[in-house]
């Protein structure tokens, strides 16, 4: 078995991305604390809250998330804690054990079950968001040229670049989750370019006259 701090949150951690937190609530000051002992793990699992509040506990959560390594933390003169992070790995959670003091769940590695793509699985996520650009211009008279396909141009898996994509569009929980939940690469990329499609489906209604 293996026990891992959790910190579920009303947000989808996707791998790559950064992470600012205040840590407040004694059992996450306490799980920060444990993190950071020189036997501590420095990382945790963060897991998307599916229903309740990020306080109190008593919450649902989903049984995926990413584990966030801790590269600074700053503890405050109240007590309170800055940390500063980035998602790292993937995972499922087995069970989730009691939250004694704060979550623990018993978790595995869940890599992506086709890790090697090439650049060009990526040309569907690139003409949406040409379609995209296009949209936005149109609609609501923002300009973005190329800012939108710039992790897709970068060095690094084609993992990375769709999780990149992802957080450059700012897509919701929902969405993220689906993207993160996707087995491999390939499904990854068509639940990216779903929630693109969504997107500028959105958008163009947005921009209908009212009757």
């Amino acid at each position: 078995m293996t026990a891992h701090p959790m910190f579920p949150l009303g947000m989808t951690l996707l791998p790559g991305e950064t992470l600012s937190l205040q840590v407040f609530e004694a059992r996450y000051r306490q799980m920060v604390a444990d993190c950071t002992a020189i036997d501590g793990t420095n990382s945790f699992g963060v897991v998307l809250i599916s229903r309740g509040s990020e306080v109190g506990g008593g919450d649902e959560r989903v049984g995926v998330g990413t584990l966030a390594a801790i590269e600074t933390c700053t503890e405050r003169p109240d007590g309170r804690y800055h940390l500063s992070c980035v998602g790292t790995d993937r995972f499922q959670v087995r069970s989730w054990l009691p939250d004694n003091p704060y979550p623990m769940a018993d978790i595995t590695m869940w890599p992506s079950t086709d890790p090697i793509a090439y650049p060009a699985d990526l040309e569907p996520i690139r003409e949406r968001l040409t379609g995209l650009s296009s949209v936005l211009s149109r609609v609501r008279g923002i300009v973005v040229e190329d800012r939108l396909v710039e992790p897709l141009r970068s060095e690094g898996p084609v993992d990375a670049k769709v999780y990149d994509t992802a957080v450059r569009l700012g897509l919701g929980p929902a969405d993220r989750l689906k993207i993160l939940s996707a087995p491999g690469t390939v499904e990854r990329i068509i639940e990216l370019c779903q929630a693109i499609d969504d997107l500028i489906a959105v958008i163009e209604f947005s921009g209908l006259p009212n009757d």
